[in-house]
């Protein structure tokens, strides 16, 4: 197993590459070209240019003594086109089109020595919470979702709301290069059913994992999240069951999940650790993280300790050790801590402290089972 953090560039994150060495246990980061946007070919220099950053030492680092290197082998994430959930032309690019680069995109990560790429099927929104910085008993805050706000919220007013509360950065899903399209994206979307998405999906694995094999690159589809339809647009990979169908659509091992335990398990009743086991030839890369869930609805996220809420991570973290599992895991979205949320101001989920937290409790599990005794 390797552990990751995830990171946003340099310029884009508050959180250094400095910060990420120092955190015992990390050995990869995780990246991705954030100014590219869906559908867009990633430039061979880009990618080398960002790979490099990653995986160096700077020569005033190296004056400090600093030895300790980082690897870039996963990516999170190369984003899909509308066009390719739809199976039709949108916002001015065609399904073939955006397969087409999506490809080549692939093959250029596959030779820089990218070795998973995590992505999403989501239709229009990749994830959805109503307070980005919510407070917590213990006086830090944390992403939260309140399902009577959704219940009554209109997209356009979501869109707003999240621009709003951002903290200046851009959210993954939600740049508003993308939201500029939300109105034909919406409309394109009246009348395409689950099965149709599931047809379109089909369709887009048979294009691309040829050149994933080529190339040794696998790919990890992120469940939905959360994992439930909204706004009547068919989600396709919220359930077990839609995880297995996912992965029966393309049967070659290169098709694979990003097992985000923590969208997978915003509905209480999916079980994660049973979802690790069932599917842990298939899980390329997996984020861990809790959450708290509440009687009418909402839910909370909170520390990375399985007792703070409903998701069983001792559970997760043993069935992995127990499996000798060879993949990638992160610590997921973690609660803004001390000082970040007035000096530091992170991306919200994306604070430091927290998630080197998280990481330590996850390994803290992993090293009781595998190497007890």
């Amino acid at each position: 197993m390797k552990m990751g953090f995830r990171w946003y560039g340099e310029g884009n994150d508050t959180i250094s590459l400095d910060d990420i060495r120092q955190i015992p246990g990390v050995e990869t980061v995780v990246w991705s070209l954030h100014d590219k946007q869906a559908g867009q070919v990633w430039e061979t220099d880009e990618i080398d240019a960002e790979i490099a950053r990653i995986t160096s030492i700077s020569t005033e680092a190296a004056a400090r003594g600093v030895t300790k290197t980082l690897d870039a082998e996963v990516v999170e994430s190369v984003n899909v086109h509308e066009s390719i959930k739809l199976g039709k032309t949108v916002l001015g690019l065609g399904r073939d089109e955006a397969i087409d680069n999506y490809i080549t995109t692939i093959e250029r990560l596959g030779r820089a020595g990218v070795k998973v790429v995590c992505y999403n099927f989501m239709p229009v929104f990749d994830w959805l919470r109503t307070d980005l910085w919510h407070p917590l008993p213990d006086g830090s805050t944390a992403l939260f979702y309140e399902k009577a706000v959704v219940d009554q919220m209109s997209p356009e007013k979501l869109i707003a709301d999240m621009e709003a509360n951002s903290g200046g950065l851009t959210l993954p899903g939600w740049e508003p290069e993308r939201l500029a399209g939300f109105g034909e994206v919406n409309a394109a979307y009246e009348g395409v059913t689950h099965e149709h998405m599931y047809a379109n999906y089909r369709y887009f694995l048979d294009a691309m994992i040829p050149t994933c094999e080529a190339y040794d690159v696998k790919m990890g589809v992120h469940p939905d999240d959360p994992p439930f339809d909204l706004f009547g647009w068919p989600r396709v990979v919220s359930t077990k069951q839609d995880l297995a169908t996912v992965l029966s659509l393309n049967s070659s091992p290169y098709n694979g999940l990003t097992l985000c335990l923590g969208s997978f398990s915003a509905n209480p009743e999916q079980d994660a650790v049973d979802a690790v086991t069932t599917f842990m030839d298939r899980i390329h890369f997996s984020h861990v993280r809790n959450i708290k869930h509440f009687p009418n609805g909402d839910f909370t996220e909170v520390a990375h300790r399985a007792r703070e809420g409903d998701v069983d991570t001792v559970g997760i973290m043993k069935a992995y050790a127990e499996a000798g599992y060879t993949g990638y895991i992160r610590p997921d979205h973690g609660r803004h801590l001390w000082d970040e949320n007035t000096t530091r101001r992170p991306r919200p989920g994306y604070g430091l402290y927290d998630r080197a937290l998280g990481i330590q409790y996850l390994l803290g599990v992993w090293d009781t089972v595998r190497y007890q005794g």
